[in-house]
């Protein structure tokens, strides 16, 4: 049996109107066109629908049992169409984000204010982590998308790289250092950093190379969080390293931030996405608004 969508809405309008006039102008379509839907649908389930004479058309005994189905189907399908054209206009859906706590006491608030703005009706819920977690949240589905610093490949998630910063050196205004425009890896030898723990210490050692032989790894003090990093920084037991988008939260700690050079080190971050699963209407939505939104000039203040 291949009953079609066009021989089942052919046989409500014919029903509605009692009439193949009147149901071949609600569809659009010649009568010939109407009257060969029915015959075909009609021979398809090898039944009578209709009840014709030369003065009247009715629903048939059978066709009156299954008008009501027929239409219920129909409903029930305009109502799934509709359903999928409100997540493709981002008019229903929700986004689940994992970014690192850094990111997502800094950058992150404001992107999904400006996309709520945008899209009052999709619900964003943003999953605050460590740095090392990112990637097992999207691995374990609970979140559709994370933004993190790359790390070590991972045969299960894909990773689109999404913005490239230098490491800025962050340290209380009255410090020594804090008169300088631009610093060396030299300049902070002797100093006591605090640094993020896991691969954070390890990549930013290997990167800054033989300029990092002046720096005692061994008086670095590694912590979590960064705004434990920077409670440390203010209480003036040290210095820490930390990204340009968190400049807003470094001057709330009343602190301050000078570039780092010879080398510049940069670090990359990356969108973390579920190899093989495609995203929502919604959550791909927001990638495009978050790459939009960091593209302008004031993309990282």
């Amino acid at each position: 049996m291949n009953v079609t969508l066009r021989q089942l809405h052919a046989f409500v309008a014919v029903a509605d109107t009692g009439s193949f006039t009147l149901a071949a102008e609600r569809l659009f379509i010649t009568q010939s066109a109407l009257s060969a839907l029915i015959k075909e649908l009609e021979g398809q389930l090898g039944l009578r629908l209709f009840d014709r004479s030369t003065r009247r058309l009715r629903l048939s005994e059978t066709g009156r049992e299954l008008y009501p189905q027929i239409d219920k189907i129909l409903h029930d399908l305009n109502g799934v169409i509709g359903e999928v054209g409100n997540l493709k206009a981002l008019q229903r859906g929700s986004v689940r984000v994992a970014v690192p706590q850094l990111l997502a006491c800094t950058l992150l608030p404001e992107v999904m204010a400006g996309f709520h703005a945008q899209h009052p009706n999709v619900h964003l819920r943003l999953v605050d982590c460590a740095v090392e977690s990112v990637m097992a949240r999207v691995f374990s589905g609970e979140v559709d998308i994370g933004l993190g610093p790359e790390r070590d490949a991972n045969s299960d998630i894909d990773a689109t790289p999404l913005f490239t910063l230098p490491f800025l050196a962050v340290m209380p205004p009255g410090h020594a250092l804090a008169r300088r425009r631009r610093l060396h890896w030299d300049d902070l030898s002797g100093q006591p950093l605090i640094t993020l723990q896991g691969q954070f210490t390890e990549l930013l050692v290997s990167d800054v190379g033989e300029a990092a032989r002046g720096l005692n790894k061994e008086a670095f003090t590694q912590v979590t969080f960064m705004t434990t990093a920077l409670a440390l920084v203010r209480a003036g037991l040290g210095l820490t390293l930390c990204m340009p988008y968190a400049r807003t939260l470094v001057e709330q700690y009343g602190l301050v931030m000078r570039p780092v050079g010879d080398p510049v080190v940069e670090r990359a971050f990356w969108i973390f996405t579920r190899r093989g699963r495609s995203l929502t209407p919604a959550a791909q939505g927001f990638l495009e608004f978050l790459q939009t939104r960091l593209q302008q000039p004031d993309g990282f203040t």
